[in-house]
C-alpha cells in the first residue's frame, strides 16, 4: 500500500491536501511542527477530523538557529518562509524515511504567495530539503511538474488539482463539498508575520548575544520598553497579562506594582540596578490609575523579597521613546 507524509497545520490547504491524498487510498501520517512561533493545536484538531496519525516535532533550536541568518532572507516581517518550508520538509522527509513513506505532501498553492510559492522558490525549497522529486502539492499539482510518485503510479495525476493564485475560491467551494468548517485562517498561526512581535524578537536579537526561550516566549506578553542593551521592562497592559506575567516570573526577576490603585504588574526579566528600577516604578505609575501629579508608592519584589519606592509618574514622552 502506498504510504504517504503529510505537513499538517490545521489551515484549510493542508485538509484538502489530505483529503485529495486520502481520496486514492493512501495511508497517510500527518506531520506538525512545535516552536515558540507556532504550535500544532490546529493540527491535533486536523488528524483527529481526518483520522490519520499525527507526528509533532519540536524544531525550536533548528528552527531559532535558521532564524538568525535565513539563507533566502525574511518576508514583510520576521518570516523566513522560504528557509522555514525547507527545514520542515527535510525533518519530515527523515520521518517519510523512517516510517517507509513513499512521497511528502503539502498543502502550498501555486502563487498564493508571490515571495515563496512561486515556482521558482518552491523548486529551490524541494532541492534545498534534499526530497527533489518526492515531495507532492496535491492542490496545484497539475500546474507543476511530474513528480516521482506520479511517474511511478504510486499518486493518480488526474485525480489531483490545478489551483494557482490568491483566490480562495476553490478552495472554498471545496470545504463545502467536503463539509470542512473548523480550520485556521490563513498564516494565522505563525506569529513572525505580525508586525508587533516582529519589532519585539529584532530587538533581542539586535540586543542579546544569547537567550533563553523564556525570553521568546515573554515577547507574547504586554508592553515592552527596552532601557539598555541588558534591562528590557514589560508592563501588562490587563488582568490577563498580569497573569501571565506573575506565572512566567523566575528566580532573579524584578516585579514592580502600584499600592493602592488598580494597574499593571511590571515585570524586569533578570532584573536591573537601583536607578532601573526608579525608572520602571515610575513607569508603572504611568500606567496605572494612580494619580499622575502625586507621589505614590510601588512595591518592588525580587526573589520573594519585598521593599516600597516612592516616585512620580513618568512623563507620557519617556514610555513613548523607550517603547519597542
Amino acid at each position: 500500500m502506498t504510504k504517504a507524509t503529510g505537513l499538517i497545520s490545521g489551515g484549510l490547504d493542508s485538509i484538502l491536501a489530505a483529503k485529495i491524498i486520502l481520496e486514492q487510498g493512501v495511508e497517510v501520517m500527518g506531520i506538525s511542527f512545535s516552536t515558540p512561533f507556532f504550535g500544532s493545536q490546529g493540527a491535533e484538531r486536523t488528524a483527529k477530523a481526518l483520522g490519520v496519525p499525527l507526528r509533532i516535532l519540536d524544531i525550536t533550536e533548528l528552527h531559532l538557529g535558521m532564524l538568525r541568518q535565513p539563507k533566502h532572507g525574511y518576508g514583510d516581517n520576521m518570516n523566513p518562509c522560504i528557509d522555514c518550508h525547507t527545514l520542515m520538509l527535510r525533518e519530515a522527509g527523515r520521518v517519510m524515511e523512517e516510517v517507509g513513506a513513499d512521497f511528502l505532501f503539502t498543502g502550498e498553492v501555486l502563487g498564493q504567495r508571490p515571495m515563496s510559492q512561486n515556482k521558482a522558490a518552491l523548486k529551490v525549497v524541494e532541492r534545498e530539503s534534499g526530497y527533489e522529486g518526492h515531495i507532492l502539492r496535491p492542490l496545484s499539482a497539475r500546474l507543476l511538474p511530474e513528480t516521482i510518485p506520479e511517474k511511478e503510479g504510486k499518486i493518480d495525476r488526474e485525480k489531483l488539482l490545478d489551483i494557482k493564485g490568491r483566490s480562495r475560491k476553490r478552495q472554498l467551494e471545496l470545504a463545502k463539498i467536503y463539509h470542512i468548517r473548523d480550520y485556521l485562517s490563513p498564516a494565522g498561526g505563525c506569529l513572525l508575520t505580525d508586525p508587533v512581535f516582529s519589532r519585539r524578537l529584532q530587538d533581542i536579537f539586535r540586543q542579546r548575544g544569547r537567550f533563553e526561550v523564556r525570553e521568546i516566549e515573554l515577547l507574547k506578553v504586554g508592553r515592552h520598553l527596552r532601557f539598555s542593551p541588558l534591562v528590557k521592562v514589560i508592563v501588562g497592559r490587563h488582568a490577563e497579562d498580569n497573569e501571565k506575567i506573575l506565572r512566567m516570573a523566575a528566580k532573579g526577576d524584578d516585579i514592580l506594582k502600584v499600592e493602592g490603585y488598580p494597574g499593571p504588574f511590571l515585570l524586569i526579566p533578570c532584573g536591573g540596578d537601583l536607578e532601573d528600577i526608579k525608572k520602571a516604578a515610575s513607569i508603572c505609575v504611568r500606567y496605572s490609575d494612580a494619580p499622575k501629579d502625586e507621589v505614590v508608592t510601588v512595591i518592588w519584589s525580587r526573589n520573594g523579597k519585598e521593599k516600597k519606592i516612592q516616585v512620580r509618574s513618568c512623563h507620557n514622552s519617556l514610555s513613548t521613546e523607550l517603547m519597542i
